[in-house]
């Protein structure tokens, strides 16, 4: 069940809304770096305290991906320098940070420098950033010490029935766990093929690729990202020059191929990067071009990896 209670906190005032709720006034819909941005953290830390939270579950965590839709410039990093380590090791889906991890987080978001995610502590308390400075806080108590303190602090706050960005369970989903049974599959296509190729996306928007053998497939599965998403593909072929002759003449593609060091990197490229994606994998050892439309993907194998516990909680 979600919170019982959410408040909308915003910087705008209600009094410069239209009839149709949208707002009129002057303010901008970026963060200011400054005084508001420390207001709004103020406000989420006034509710954790009410609600009696001082720790919260990083939820659906994404990266930038290959297009960005925010209203600043993404940076390098996506925001989290500083929090989590350059591979992004401590930021995934069920997460646990501390209270002051989960506001540098808003801090990132605010500033729509690239990562988002939702944070939540169960059913109790839940913090969600939108576009446009608007930000949701639910909790299972009424918070009115919490809401009086974020009018002090500059800000409105407004109840709501829910939040428009709390997490919906009637999307399509991956809901096949990658247990045993999902392994002996791999390792029987393994017997036949010999090889194959592994997406894990560890992140939405961000993803390691693996050539899978026989002799790696354990110590590939030991390294994996925690509620990773897997995606097994026949691997790439060594006729890099025929793969770019079957790049479709319109649409895009996700162009994958491995360096001669081993490197396995991918792009997402349509027809007018052709000629550039022939000069940049001219070296490469093999290749493999992937569909972008979910109608045309037809995977090996797709499962999400679950908890020790063998439950499947990430929300892919």
């Amino acid at each position: 069940m979600p919170p019982s209670f959410v408040h909308r906190i915003t910087k705008y005032d209600p009094a410069d809304r239209d009839e149709h709720g949208h707002y009129t006034g002057t303010k901008d819909s970026v963060s200011d770096h400054g005084p508001v941005e420390a207001a709004y953290l103020a406000a989420i830390a006034a509710f954790a305290e009410a609600s009696g939270i001082d720790r919260l579950e990083i939820r659906d965590p994404q990266v930038t991906g290959f297009v960005h839709f925010g209203l600043e410039p993404p940076v390098e990093g996506h925001g989290l320098h500083g929090l989590f380590p350059p591979d992004l090791t401590g930021y995934h889906d069920g997460a646990e940070v501390t209270l002051p991890v989960a506001l540098e987080l808003v801090r990132v978001m605010l500033r729509d420098q690239g990562a988002w995610c939702r944070l939540e502590a169960g059913d109790a308390f839940t913090v969600h950033v939108g576009w446009d400075q608007y930000l949701y806080v639910g909790s299972d108590r009424l918070c009115a010490d919490a809401v009086a303190r974020t009018r002090e602090l500059g800000l409105f706050p407004e109840a709501m029935t829910h939040s428009p960005y709390a997490a919906r369970f009637d999307e399509p989903a991956v809901t096949e766990a990658a247990g045993e049974d999902f392994w002996d599959r791999v390792r029987s296509t393994l017997a036949s093929r010999r090889t194959a190729l592994l997406e894990e996306a560890y992140v939405r928007n961000a993803v390691r690729w693996h050539r899978l053998t026989p002799r790696n497939l354990e110590a590939v599965r030991a390294g994996l990202g925690p509620r990773a998403l897997l995606t097994v593909w026949p691997d790439l072929t060594p006729d890099v020059g025929a793969v770019l002759a079957s790049l479709p003449k319109e649409g895009s593609v996700e162009f994958v191929w491995e360096e001669r060091d081993g490197t396995i990197r991918h792009a997402v490229v349509d027809d007018t990067d052709h000629h550039e994606l022939a000069a940049l994998v001219a070296d490469a050892r093999a290749a493999r071009a992937l569909p972008m439309d979910a109608d045309e993907l037809d995977p090996l194998h797709h499962a999400a990896l679950p908890d020790s516990d063998g439950v499947l909680r990430a929300r892919w």
